[in-house]
């Protein structure tokens, strides 16, 4: 016999599961934007920054053609304005795999407006600076592990500026992969729905 549940108690039930997936959502970029202000290099950006896009993983891999792909989230004024994508396709060398947290800041508001005017690519002469230099690796079952991190608590980071007037800082989160660069990058915007009084 099949156990009837009345529409109060699923509804219920709904708003629960909702409630904690906004906030482990939340949370996560929460956590990622906690990471990058712990370097003392990106600080400064938190203060003077018009906007930032904060993507709290990206996945990155490739053999010889590659690609990486991440969602993420703009904020302007402390407020979140809407969601990003990003994309990247490349050719080249490049072999294995990778997941990173990344940091686009918007001087201005003329930067803002061209990073949501609806699809903004980095041109190819477009790098980030890396708070964290990492290595794993694992070979066997168990059998040997081998890793270096620096991370933004530790060691000089390396000094950077805006150029025209967006600044990116990447986390290494995990993996190896040997490619630099993120000029391709391309990134798509929606805004979030504002409420009218």
């Amino acid at each position: 016999m099949k156990k009837k549940y009345p529409i109060g108690q699923m509804l219920a039930v709904l708003v629960i599961m909702l409630f904690f997936a906004t906030t482990v959502q939340a949370d996560k970029f929460s956590d990622t934007i906690q990471v990058f202000k712990k370097s003392k290099v990106v600080q400064p950006f938190f203060e003077n920054a018009y906007a930032y896009a904060v993507f709290p993983t990206v996945g990155k891999g490739g053999i010889g053609i590659g690609g990486a792909y991440g969602k993420g989230r703009v904020y302007q004024g402390g407020k979140v304005t809407g969601e990003a994508t990003l994309a990247k396709v490349s050719i080249g060398f490049q072999l294995g795999g990778q997941a990173f947290s990344e940091i686009v800041f918007l001087k201005d508001k003329r930067a803002y407006d061209e990073f949501t005017s609806g699809s903004f690519e980095f041109d190819a002469s477009a790098s980030a600076v890396a708070i964290t230099a990492g290595a794993q690796a694992k070979a066997g079952t168990e059998g040997a592990t081998a890793g270096a991190s620096a991370g933004p608590a530790t060691g000089k980071q390396a000094k950077t500026g805006y150029h025209k007037g967006m600044a990116v800082f990447v986390h290494t989160k995990g993996g190896l992969m040997y490619e630099a660069a993120i000029g391709g990058q391309k990134f798509s915007f929606k805004p979030f729905k504002t409420k009218k009084n």
